[in-house]
């Protein structure tokens, strides 16, 4: 399975930082016996390892190269770096992945400034068809809320509205490679008009296509801003206290 990060956006919500915001530092790993600090980029990786992918496609931006050294060698998974010139949405950064993109295998996505539980949640995915992890928000307008049948059929993608059907949003998605492709080619039918993927999906759904909507994520913090910055520390620390109580007993 090939997993694609997009990582080519300038960060300009939580900018200034000396580094890419892909780059900040949020909770810690141990190496060996020592803890180091963890790239918040490296919860999507461990995820992503964690479903199966042995290759990663890393999207990044002409300036970006720190995240080309940071990811130069991940062990056990191949790194793929290719470049989106310009920031210009979701779509255009993970179609830029097209040409490393095998139709006859699985695809699965995620945002590199986020944090989410569990670690297996992209598992619980299917593998034959377009798939979104879903996951509840307190406030869903800054999201993508999915809307979804009895049946998890998803029935529309509502993109940072107002009016929000529902308070869950999709953290990470998985599909067959066949299927991105399909969508690539809707997306350049479209002349590229689609920033965000949830308008693409929209398209998509009108026009005979399908994707299931599944809840099964607990937790999901974007920490791109510094609210979300604390909110992301708040959550390992609770998850982290919570397992050291688990083992006290």
């Amino acid at each position: 399975m090939l997993g694609i990060i997009p990582a080519a956006g300038s960060g300009s919500r939580i900018q200034p930082l000396a580094f890419s915001k892909e780059l900040l530092p949020v909770g810690g790993r141990l190496d060996g016996e020592i803890e180091r600090p963890r790239a918040v980029s490296e919860y999507l990786v461990e995820r992503l390892r964690v479903a199966g992918a042995d290759k990663i496609c890393f999207v990044i931006g002409a300036g970006k190269s720190d995240i080309l050294e940071y990811y130069s060698d991940i062990e056990g998974t191949s790194a793929i770096f290719v470049v989106q010139p310009n920031p210009a949405g979701l779509c255009d950064a993970i179609f830029r992945a097209v040409p490393v993109v095998n139709p006859r295998e699985n695809v699965a996505i995620g945002l590199p400034d986020t944090i989410w539980f569990p670690e297996t949640g992209l598992k619980i995915l299917p593998d034959d068809q377009l798939a979104f992890l879903l996951f509840p928000v307190e406030h869903p307008e800054f999201f993508d809320v999915v809307v979804i049948d009895d049946a998890g059929r998803v029935r529309e993608v509502q993109v940072k509205q107002h009016n929000w059907k529902s308070h869950w949003v999709w953290g990470a998605f998985k599909m067959p490679g066949v299927v991105f492709h399909q969508l690539h080619q809707l997306w350049l039918s479209r002349e590229k008009k689609d920033e965000y993927f949830g308008t693409l999906v929209n398209a998509w759904l009108a026009r005979g296509g399908a994707a299931l909507g599944v809840r099964g994520g607990e937790s999901y913090v974007d920490v791109g801003t510094l609210d979300g910055y604390r909110n992301a520390i708040r959550l390992l620390t609770e998850r982290r206290d919570s397992k050291r109580a688990e083992v006290a007993v």
